[in-house]
């Protein structure tokens, strides 16, 4: 997953928005929404959903995890093309965390304007801090400079995919909610999100049109080959191929962005096609495709429509959350939705639409928002329902101040600024050193790599345990 993630306000904003207080109000507990009647409120008043929290600081534990072992085990790196791994996980985890934090955010607005535009300002401070992060302004570990030709800044990323979702879910929550309608019965749960549910019908209606309707035809790119400028042609001439050359999405980028602004080291480096070592980067085979030297960016324009999909289920999610009281009925109305999603998109795979990341299908979004529903519900029954928490106090700790964990850790900010110093060759670092340490105390490079990044994974968790007793919260 491309490195550097949401944020929306509260009075401690983290990385993902967070569900602690409404638009117009600051309260941490969650009210039953309804027309002119008293709202009740949940049976434990004035506290954060941990299990939200848990799940936030999984996404991030996971997405350093996936980024720093994926070169050790390519098996856990990103699928080169199609099929899905642990790391293809992460972007659905963020996405859908987004969606539930932002039913709570704004489950009561008494100014529309106003929130709108506090949705608007945060959506351009998240998409300017992905670019900051993303565009290629910190190089990270691996090389010690900074800095990036504005000619071939990248435009979109991680955070500019998530400010998307973000906008788009959070404009729905206040302009297409009718909160006139008293939800009392599964008819007026319908009638109070309908429209809403059109809207995310329609973005998902787009998608699956220009993917598969939208003619591509042949294309030219440029690439180096030592000092020496070659421009490459790309046969096409088709609609609807999913194929790394001739895809609509690809399309799309090239057109409106531009290859310089693209992604240069995409996925499909790895397949077959493309590298002798695959499913891990490699030296071309001899008769490799010229496009295989492509750029092509996996957080593209028309694949972010159906990334912001896996917003509004997580917004579905926030919906039962707020609109029913009993423990038993959220975990039973979540698994309700859960389950059906991850088998319709094992069934949407078998019938020939396959599963990829890169172009965010419509499986996979059924899949992996299937999964994290899952995974929301059985932390929400372990977390908050029966009070285990000690076992998840470090995602917890790293869920509520999840900015600054991914900033810092996931981005490599705080790794690079150790590198450097260092002793007499760049080589002699602490981080660097720690990790050749571990790997001659395991007699493994990829095991000893493995304990260095939990015990990264376990330091960042503590960090953001320390910043959350002094009460430190990164707000954006």
């Amino acid at each position: 997953m491309s490195r550097c993630i949401d944020v929306a306000e509260e009075q401690r904003a983290p990385l993902l928005p967070s569900h602690g207080n409404s638009t117009d109000q600051n309260q941490d507990d969650v009210v039953a929404l309804s027309s002119d009647k008293p709202t009740p409120t949940v049976t434990v008043p004035n506290q954060r959903l941990a299990s939200l929290d848990v799940f936030r600081g999984l996404t991030v534990a996971l997405m350093i995890l996936v980024d720093d072992v994926g070169k050790a085990f390519p098996s856990l790196n990103h699928s080169p093309w199609f099929g899905v791994t642990l790391a293809d996980f992460v972007m659905p985890f963020f996405l859908f965390g987004v969606g539930v934090s932002v039913g709570l955010v704004f489950k009561k607005v008494s100014s529309k304007p106003n929130a709108t535009k506090k949705v608007i300002l945060r959506t351009l401070k998240l998409f300017f801090l992905g670019l900051l992060l993303q565009g290629g302004y910190f190089h990270g570990r691996g090389s010690l400079t900074y800095g990036v030709d504005v000619g071939k800044i990248r435009w979109l990323g991680v955070l500019q995919r998530i400010s998307l979702g973000y906008f788009l879910v959070s404009i729905s929550e206040i302009w297409l909610v009718n909160n006139n309608i008293l939800v009392d019965s599964p008819a007026g749960f319908v009638r109070k999100y309908s429209i809403q549910w059109m809207f995310s019908l329609l973005l998902c209606s787009v998608y699956l049109c220009l993917l598969y309707l939208l003619y591509v035809p042949n294309w030219e790119f440029e690439h180096f080959s030592g000092p020496v400028s070659i421009t490459q042609t790309v046969h096409c001439g088709v609609r609807g191929s999913l194929e790394p050359p001739c895809n609509a999405i690809g399309y799309i980028d090239r057109l409106i962005l531009g290859d310089h602004h693209l992604y240069q080291r995409p996925v499909y480096r790895r397949t077959k096609e493309c590298s002798v070592n695959s499913p891990d980067y490699g030296p071309l085979p001899p008769d490799s495709p010229g496009w295989c030297l492509a750029p092509f960016d996996p957080e593209g324009i028309l694949s972010s429509l159906m990334a912001a999909i896996t917003c509004f289920v997580g917004l579905h999610f926030g919906h039962i959350l707020v609109l029913f009281q009993g423990h038993k009925q959220r975990v039973f109305l979540w698994s309700m939705f859960s389950f059906p999603l991850l088998l319709i998109g094992y069934i949407m795979e078998i019938l020939g639409i396959p599963l990829s990341k890169a172009l965010y299908t419509l499986s996979y979004m059924c899949i992996t928002a299937g999964a994290s529903g899952l995974i929301l519900t059985i932390f929400y029954y372990i977390v908050d329902v029966k009070q285990f928490r000690k076992p998840t106090v470090v995602l917890q700790w790293m869920g509520m101040n999840a900015l600054i964990v991914y900033a810092l850790a996931a981005c490599d900010i705080f790794p690079a600024a150790i590198q450097g110093f260092y002793w007499r060759t760049p080589k002699n670092n602490l981080v660097d050193g720690t990790e050749a340490l571990l790997q001659t105390i395991f007699h493994s490079e990829k095991w000893g790599t493995l304990v260095f990044v939990i015990v990264e994974i376990l330091f960042w968790g503590l960090f953001a345990g320390f910043l959350h007793k002094k009460r430190i919260y990164i707000k954006l």
